[in-house]
């Protein structure tokens, strides 16, 4: 059985198709750094369409460091494909996500310091700013994720604030990965995600995952049947300066499947 984008899993069991939202926020950090209007974002959204992509993620920072009122609103009217707006629990972004109401948001922490997102969100601990975020968005008709390191008690957080998503922040895997390109560290990681994914399923959520994902470290995640999508940039952004954004795309989407097809082939035996 399948399902239309939003409305829940992709089937059951080991077979279910996995997503690829393609992050397009560092087309815009390229276009900021010199001004003017290239590379253009949302030209950028429409080429991933047709190389696969199933959704489009931007975060509209605080400071805009990439992503511009202007661009959401161009990708809102623009784009064909689902829009996931990653975006802080303040009042001005909730504000703009309701004007908008792109098709799901993605709540993240935020600091201006940082240079990209450095863990997951404090869904426990946050609760009395995130309960009426969550409900406004959701009444609003926007799917709510919240992006959250792979902790039981931070799934069972999600559950209780009324998000149907979360996104497990795969930072420390990748991190793992690049520093020893495999062992105990990057199993353990693995191992934390696995569980983590399974745990969401069995709330009741829908498992996303994503950050620093490459095409050496995403088949182990691709594998794991219990998430449903993948939300994939930098790398994306970045490989594209080799190869192109089309063949970069196509690429990512060709070792998900593989890695996916794989696994539940040996699920299945």
């Amino acid at each position: 059985m399948t399902v239309t984008y939003g409305s829940g899993f992709y089937g059951q069991g080991p077979a279910r198709r996995l997503r690829l939202g393609v992050n397009i926020d560092h087309v815009a950090t390229i276009r900021n750094a010199r001004g003017g209007g290239h590379p253009d974002p949302v030209r950028a959204a429409r080429l991933a369409a047709t190389a696969g992509a199933d959704g489009i993620t931007a975060h509209l920072r605080e400071d805009r460091r990439h992503m511009t009122d202007r661009d959401i609103e161009r990708l809102v009217a623009e784009i064909e494909l689902p829009l996931n707006l990653e975006m802080a629990a303040t009042p001005e972004m909730l504000a703009i996500a309701l004007r908008h109401r792109p098709h799901a948001a993605c709540i993240v922490p935020e600091r201006r310091s940082e240079v990209t997102t450095e863990g997951g969100l404090d869904a426990t601990g946050g609760r009395a700013e995130l309960l009426p975020v969550v409900g406004r968005l959701a009444a609003a008709g926007v799917r709510v994720s919240l992006f959250v390191d792979p902790e039981p008690h931070q799934l069972e957080a999600a559950v209780a604030l009324g998000a149907p998503v979360v996104e497990l922040h795969t930072g420390a895997y990748c991190e793992a990965w690049l520093e020893a390109g495999g062992g105990a560290a990057v199993e353990r990681e693995l191992a934390r995600l696995r569980r983590a994914a399974a745990a969401a399923e069995g709330l009741g959520l829908e498992c996303h995952a994503g950050h620093g994902l490459t095409f050496e470290t995403v088949p182990p995640v691709a594998a794991i049947a219990t998430i449903v999508e993948l939300n994939i940039g930098h790398f994306l952004i970045g490989e594209a300066i080799f190869g192109g954004l089309d063949s970069t795309i196509r690429r990512m989407r060709a070792v998900m499947d593989k890695a996916r097809a794989e696994a539940g082939g040996a699920l299945g035996a």
